[in-house]
């Protein structure tokens, strides 16, 4: 037995050595099975960069269509955003051309006259139609200033107060042109003398000095009429008539007292005596009067109708209940004939003033008082021109003078000579016959 176990010892040992070269040889490489070059692997990015896999589950494409939406939201909110920008600075000029019309338009209102005062907060109107309305009167309107009579600003629609016409706005005024010192004088006016004189007679002296009509125990003059052919120097005379004395100058178209609606005519007739009885001593100078006092005859117009009324109304004035001895009357016309007989008759019109075509001696003055202050050269010879048998007025002698002026100033010479009053002559003729040869057409 003990021989066994010596044996069994030895052998023991070997198959332990054994077990260990079979593990060692395990975990060794393995010879190479390919020949040639050992291909390099290709490094692949790095691992915080790579893009995890998405498996395609439920929960993530529900996810991927909400960010779809909100996608398509926030570009259709960039393109407003964008189209906003765009169409703003149309809107504001848009704007801006609005606000500018409605300036221009303004609110629609009416004019109408204050007729009675009810309370301080109702009144009575007359419209320019014609019916009075009782209406409100708004709390922004300056009531110390209503007063009957008085021009006011009526609501479209309600015909409530809601401003008042000043002078200068209200249309019953603003025709009336007040000058308070004309600038002409009688130095200005060529020849004329007579007329100069009756017109002293009628309008300054009852202004200037009245007593002496009193101690002579007559009444001056109420108005004067001047007629005769266009600028002769009718409202030449009158200008310098109220600079000698010093009144208000009123002057008024006679086509001004032509209005639109009914029964303005008669009381901006009305309204232009009060200013000049307000305003006395005053000169109240009607132009063209033939636009208004033409004689009467039945017409079935109501715009002659009409202007027949403004004509009466003016006779009313012209007679008047109280005596206006500040307040003197000049008409002037081209066309006396046309007249109404009861405008011009004696106790309203009292003078009636004729202006000739100039003769030689008044144009030579005219000329004289238009080349005072001209420079003109050695050769002009006015005299070819007060000489000549061309139907010259006054006016046309002060446009020959300027157009002389202008045509030597267009030459760069400052004296006039003889050829530029020659050219300038003709001018005037050519323009006076109407601006074609006389017979072209004929």
């Amino acid at each position: 037995m003990g021989g066994q176990q010596s044996r069994g010892g030895p052998g023991g040992d070997a198959s332990e050595q054994d077990k260990k070269d079979k593990k060692a040889k395990k975990y060794e490489q393995p010879a190479p099975t390919r020949v040639g070059r050992k291909k390099k692997k290709k490094s692949g990015p790095a691992q915080s960069l790579r893009l995890p896999t998405v498996v395609p589950a439920t929960k993530c494409k529900l996810r991927l269509l909400k960010l779809e939406r909100v996608k398509d939201y926030l570009l259709m909110e960039e393109e407003f955003v964008l189209r906003q920008e765009q169409v703003r600075p149309q809107e504001e000029s848009a704007q801006v051309e609005r606000s500018k019309v409605d300036d221009i338009r303004g609110s629609p209102m009416g004019v109408a006259s204050l007729e009675e005062m009810i309370d301080d907060n109702h009144a009575i109107i007359a419209s320019s139609v014609g019916p009075e309305y009782y209406v409100n009167i708004m709390s922004f309107v300056d009531k110390d200033q209503l007063e009957p009579g008085c021009s006011l600003l009526t609501h479209h629609k309600t015909n409530s107060i809601v401003g008042l016409l000043a002078d200068e706005t209200d249309p019953m005024v603003s025709v009336m042109k007040v000058d308070k010192a004309p600038l002409e004088s009688y130095a200005d006016i060529g020849g004329l003398e007579t007329q100069i004189q009756e017109i002293k007679e009628a309008v300054e002296l009852p202004l200037t000095h009245p007593e002496l009509y009193e101690d002579i125990g007559i009444r001056p003059p109420k108005g004067v009429i001047l007629y005769g052919e266009p600028g002769t120097g009718k409202t030449l005379l009158a200008k310098a008539v109220a600079n000698q004395t010093s009144a208000t100058f009123l002057r008024v178209t006679g086509s001004e007292l032509i209005q639109k609606y009914l029964g303005d005519g008669p009381k901006l007739v009305r309204e232009l005596f009060r200013v000049a009885d307000e305003q006395a001593p005053t000169i109240v100078f009607i132009d063209e009067i033939d636009a208004v006092g033409t004689k009467r005859y039945d017409s079935t117009s109501g715009g002659e109708k009409e202007i027949q009324r403004t004509m009466l109304e003016l006779l009313n004035q012209l007679d008047g209940f109280d005596a206006r001895t500040d307040v003197k009357v000049i008409l002037a016309t081209n066309k006396i004939e046309s007249l109404d007989p009861a405008l011009i008759r004696p106790g309203r019109i009292d003078r009636k003033i004729e202006f000739p075509a100039p003769d030689q001696k008044t144009r030579r003055h005219i000329f004289q008082i238009h080349t005072s202050k001209m420079n003109l050269a050695d050769d002009v010879n006015l005299e070819e021109f007060i000489m000549s048998k061309d139907e010259l007025s006054g006016a046309d002698i002060k446009a020959m003078c300027t157009e002389g002026g202008l045509l030597a100033l267009r030459e760069r010479r400052m004296k006039v000579s003889q050829a530029e009053f020659r050219k300038a002559r003709e001018y005037v003729m050519y323009k006076k016959k109407g601006g074609a040869p006389e017979g072209l057409y004929l």
